[in-house]
């Protein structure tokens, strides 16, 4: 099992570590619970990653932090600073029944550029690497599926080589208060760094998508900084 660390700026008190969600009104600090998975995704800044995952019919509660590096409890200035070799990602733990980990990838690859290395738009460094932090063989299985799927549909339309970092989780550093939920809080920079490549991910081998098609009609990435444009309220 990997090591979750809470931020020291996240202890509310010895007693009291709960921090709702500025949307889903869930605990951020939750981990999964029977019937229930979680998986860690790095798409570029976190701020707008995190958006596109909340927005999801079957999500329990998402939060921002660092994860694939050397160092314990970084800070933020840290992990941009290149030294720590973190990597920005958001921790998604869903509800099974409602959305399967095929319709996350979905998300996933369909919501930045993976080809891009160590960037994504015009935020460079490792920090904004394309990732996905995985729990157990399972996942992978279906992460490598995905992915085998998706470098298809990208070389069809004369993309290059998908660069998506994927390896077994080792621990998960919550960010700074300031960062969970970012683009929902008050008076927030509206800000997204995703470079989509306005390729679909489409079936794939044991791929089990739970979420009708319409759900993905609420994203459009022709548009550019698609997840701005939308409201921070969930599908349904």
């Amino acid at each position: 099992m990997f090591e979750i660390f809470k931020n020291k700026s996240s202890d509310k008190s010895k007693n009291d570590n709960y921090f709702k969600h500025r949307i889903l009104k869930t605990n951020i600090f939750k981990d999964k619970e029977n019937g229930e998975d979680s998986i860690l995704f790095g798409c570029g800044c976190f701020w707008g990653a995190e958006k596109c995952f909340w927005k999801l019919p079957g999500v329990i509660t998402t939060s921002v932090g660092y994860s694939g590096g050397k160092t314990i409890n970084p800070t933020y200035n840290e992990v941009c600073s290149g030294y720590t070799g973190h990597a920005e990602v958001v921790k998604v733990v869903w509800n099974k029944k409602i959305i399967d980990i095929s319709d996350l990838l979905k998300m996933f690859w369909e919501c930045h550029d993976p080809t891009q290395k160590d960037r994504q738009g015009n935020d460079c460094g490792t920090q904004y690497r394309s990732a996905i932090f995985f729990n157990d063989k399972r996942q992978e299985k279906t992460i490598i599926n995905s992915k085998n799927a998706y470098q298809y549909a990208l070389e069809k339309n004369n993309f290059g080589k998908i660069e998506t970092e994927i390896k077994k989780i080792n621990n998960y550093f919550y960010a700074e208060d300031y960062h969970q939920q970012y683009l929902a809080s008050y008076g927030s920079r509206q800000y997204c760094s995703a470079s989509p490549t306005k390729i679909k991910l489409r079936n794939f081998e044991d791929c089990n998508y739970k979420l009708k098609e319409e759900i993905w009609e609420n994203f459009n990435w022709e548009v550019d900084k698609c997840v701005l444009r939308s409201t921070n309220e969930p599908i349904t």
